[in-house]
């Protein structure tokens, strides 16, 4: 069994580079961002805003989560529901940012996140997987680039999902969510002592899978 962490700031390419990576090494891909996602949209269909610490705890009770894998793919269930590009907006991006500031909720997923890795080879992408997650992991990767490109890339996706957005609002709303992530007294993000900074600003999507490839095989073959 192998463990995988890949931390970094938004539009790094963490979720596609770890799916691309997954379905490489034949392990499961563990979205942890879709689970923060998913009490973000409970959280907004009951009203409660996410800046509502004490609204959000309470809401925690009404939440049961699972995790389905169809065709290799990861579904996130909420209540028996799957909600789809739902929880892929960025008014979505920025209810998880703010919900998983919140030490209850970040307990309220960490079992979830923990026993799937206890039973299963995976890789896991986030914010403080490395950190607080999976501290054991056997790779460890902090995965960024420039501010520019990440903009670029989380615009072009949300284009491609027919999501009406400027490049403008995608650099500034990513921008807001990064100050937020590395700031929070809760698991900020932050690279992992043991991690590898892998910085792919000048990477094709390609190159970048294939590095972590290499990481995970140099791992295994130790």
């Amino acid at each position: 069994m192998i463990k995988i962490a890949i931390d970094g700031p938004g539009g790094a390419g963490k979720s596609t580079v770890a799916k691309a990576v997954a379905a490489k090494l034949g392990i499961i891909y563990v979205d942890t961002g879709a689970l923060y996602r998913t009490v973000g949209l409970y959280v907004k269909m009951q009203g409660v805003s996410p800046e509502d610490k004490a609204g959000v705890i309470g809401c925690l009770g009404g939440i049961h989560i699972e995790l389905g894998y169809v065709d290799g793919k990861q579904h996130v269930y909420l209540n028996g529901k799957d909600h789809g590009d739902e929880i892929r907006t960025p008014e979505m991006s920025m209810y998880a940012s703010k919900v998983s500031a919140i030490p209850e909720v970040r307990a309220f997923l960490l079992d979830t996140q923990r026993d799937i890795a206890s039973k299963n080879s995976v890789i896991m992408d986030g914010r403080d997987i490395g950190t607080v997650i999976l501290p054991d992991a056997e790779v460890k990767i902090f995965l960024t680039a420039s501010e520019e490109c990440r903009a670029k890339r989380r615009y072009e996706e949300l284009i491609a999902k027919g999501q009406k957005v400027t490049y403008e609002d995608v650099l500034n709303e990513m921008n807001q969510r990064d100050r937020q992530d590395s700031t929070r007294e809760v698991a900020p993000t932050a690279a992992a002592a043991d991690a590898v900074l892998l910085d792919n600003t000048g990477m094709t999507f390609d190159q970048t899978v294939d590095a972590v490839v290499a990481l995970a095989q140099k791992a295994q073959n130790k």
